[in-house]
């Protein structure tokens, strides 16, 4: 492993370049990227990160690559394609995940690395933009116990939060009923913010006073108070096309499992309303304004 000496990071969009900025900043070893955007690889160039010249050259020099991408076919391709991680890493290596993908690729590309003798984990992250700037992310870790002792390190630069979900998938599995939760949640709060506003009710008061309720929780507390109420919904952010994505690999999961996901069915048809609507690189709270018409 002498020859390998820094650490890759494949993916620098909205959460990959803040990931990658504090793994550079607080890991205290040389760091590589790569993305098709030259843009985000110019700014990190001035937290000390090298742009890499490929994800092959990457795999020439770095113990270990993490990706962050937008969806599973891109993970998919990026370590199984032409030219791919697979057939250019070498046993002794590692590959973690940390977007959005399906628990099974997850399990797939597991054994598949495992076949070389190369480590695998997913390790998909949560919480907002905000949280990848901070490196308050929680990560939720699908992989052998060895080998999350052996990148655990890594992640907690980037994260607040750690956790070993189990076997190969469980990450990938908890993080997509996470989301599914969360968009159920937005949806719901949406609702009473609407009825709350045609009662004649001040907005921020309704919010405040049941974010020190038994109503209260994340999405209320982030997604309702800092962009419904606003009603800021910015591109760039974690967007709805980006929520259907999500949403439709835990309702896959939930047919996969014979759970009738009523309320994640509800969710992904409002998700798509807002995409017909030209409202799909929005930020996902942006269904307030469906539900609210």
């Amino acid at each position: 492993m002498e020859m390998f000496d820094c650490i890759g990071f494949i993916g620098t969009g909205v959460m990959g370049e803040p990931m990658c900025r504090n793994l550079a900043s607080k890991g205290g070893e040389k760091v590589l990227a790569w993305d098709i955007d030259p843009a985000p690889l110019e700014r990190l160039a001035e937290a000390g990160v090298t742009a890499a010249e490929s994800p092959a050259d990457m795999c020439a020099k770095a113990h270990t690559i993490l990706l962050s991408l937008p969806d599973g076919e891109q993970v998919d391709r990026i370590c199984r394609g032409v030219d791919g991680l697979l057939a250019n890493l070498a046993e002794g290596q590692c590959v973690i995940d940390t977007g959005t993908s399906p628990p099974a690729l997850a399990r797939q590309l597991h054994a598949a690395f495992a076949a070389k003798g190369i480590a695998f984990a997913d390790a998909p992250v949560a919480r907002t933009r905000q949280a990848a700037i901070d490196g308050t992310l929680s990560i939720m870790v699908g992989g052998d116990g060895e080998v999350f002792a052996r990148i655990r390190p890594i992640l907690g630069h980037m994260a607040s939060d750690v956790t070993h979900c189990g076997a190969p998938g469980a990450g990938q599995t908890v993080k997509i009923l996470n989301n599914m939760m969360l968009f159920q949640n937005c949806a719901a709060i949406a609702e009473a913010l609407a009825i709350a506003r045609r009662a004649g009710l001040d907005e921020e008061m309704f919010l405040q006073t049941v974010a020190k309720s038994s109503g209260d929780s994340f999405a209320l507390r982030n997604h309702a108070i800092k962009s419904m109420l606003p009603r800021d919904y910015p591109e760039g952010a974690f967007s709805v096309r980006y929520a259907l994505k999500d949403l439709a690999y835990a309702l896959d999961l939930a047919a996969a499992e014979n759970v009738a996901a009523k309320g994640g069915e509800l969710a992904r048809e409002r998700l798509e309303q807002a995409m017909e609507e030209g409202l799909g690189e929005s930020y996902h709270p942006v269904i307030r304004e469906i539900i609210d018409r």
